[in-house]
């Protein structure tokens, strides 16, 4: 992220968790597409993107209603950091893009909590900034909240269901641009 345009709100929400990086960053980085969705052709050189759908629970009024978008989602490489893993990571909408908000950040990985934060551009320039801090910022904080759930999930179940870690193993091996 180089420039940041004027009408982009920063996002960063932090989800608590037990994580184990040997495990859990093969599950971002390398087997996304067992959890997040279809690959397809990526964007730009260095990132893999995934045809996915979004989601935005409804949670205090109807927590059965929860409405969903198709959503280009695309993930750089891992790169480590003194204790933790940061991994790019943009979406947008498959379709209709210009009605949808587009984000782009970093998911970070650490052994207590997984982040999400970035900025995230309303659909409509200036005046959808204007209604953005009205109301549609629930809905692109919502989907937000529910990827970094989801994602919490499954880096966490990484370290309860798989076989314990090869202590020899660093989380970077084998990790393209970790190091």
């Amino acid at each position: 992220m180089t420039s940041v345009p004027s009408h982009a709100t920063p996002l960063r929400l932090v989800q608590p968790a037990a994580i184990d990086l040997v495990l859990a960053v093969p599950l971002i980085a390398e087997h996304a597409a067992t959890w997040l969705g279809t690959p397809v052709p990526a964007a730009r050189s260095g990132y893999h993107r995934f045809l996915t759908d979004l989601s935005l629970p409804i949670r205090e009024h109807a927590p059965s209603l929860v409405f969903k978008k198709a959503a280009y989602v695309d993930l750089g490489g891992a790169h480590q950091t003194a204790d933790s893993f940061e991994i790019e990571i943009g979406w947008q909408s498959s379709s209709l893009a210009p009605l949808f908000p587009v984000f782009s950040g970093h998911l970070v990985l650490t052994r207590t909590q997984v982040r999400l934060e970035g900025f995230y551009a309303p659909p409509g320039g200036d005046i959808g900034a204007v209604l953005d801090r009205a109301f549609l910022g629930i809905a692109a904080r919502g989907t937000a909240r529910w990827f970094l759930e989801r994602t919490t999930e499954v880096v966490s179940a990484a370290g309860s269901t798989a076989n314990p870690p090869d202590a020899t193993r660093h989380p970077a091996d084998g990790l393209s641009g970790s190091r």
